[in-house]
Formats: C-alpha cells, sequence, structure tokens
C-alpha cells in the first residue's frame, strides 16, 4: 500500500496526529469512559507510515495519567503510573 494511503487511513482512524522529529508521526483517539476517566490510544508511526509502537494510556477524571499499555511491538500489559 502506498505511503499516502497508510497515512489517509491512519487520519480516518485516528483524528489527532502530530510530526515528529525523525518525520514520523505520532497519532491519537481518545475515548471517554461511563465514569470521568478516558482513554488514549496512541499510534506511533516511522516516516514510511509503518507501525514502530502502539500504547494505550489511561486518565482518571482529574485528567492524570494513571497506567500505560504497552500492545507494539511487544505486549508489556498495563503498568501504573507512580504518583508523585
Amino acid at each position: 500500500m502506498p505511503i499516502e494511503d497508510k497515512r489517509r487511513l491512519n487520519e480516518k482512524k485516528f483524528p489527532n496526529w502530530e510530526i515528529l522529529p525523525n518525520g514520523g508521526r505520532r497519532y491519537w483517539l481518545e475515548v471517554t469512559g461511563k465514569h470521568g476517566w478516558k482513554a488514549r490510544y496512541v499510534k506511533e508511526v516511522d516516516s514510511m507510515e509503518e507501525t514502530v509502537k502502539f500504547y494505550q494510556e489511561i486518565y482518571d477524571g482529574n485528567g492524570n495519567l494513571t497506567e500505560i499499555h504497552e500492545k507494539f511491538p511487544v505486549e508489556k500489559g498495563h503498568r501504573k503510573i507512580k504518583e508523585g
């Protein structure tokens, strides 16, 4: 699939994105839960739009990052974020 098609697909799936210093991009999608928490799905790609990292961030009702779940390139499970 051409880079332009991959980029268009990523932009459709992930409405937020920024350009990274290495020429890649960081895409993200935020989902709000029923009880005030928020999940952010983050996909990082290289300059060829190939996925290099995919992870989920979990935020509490106050907007504090509480967990990260790294899914790609290696499934690392949920990791709690220590406060203070």
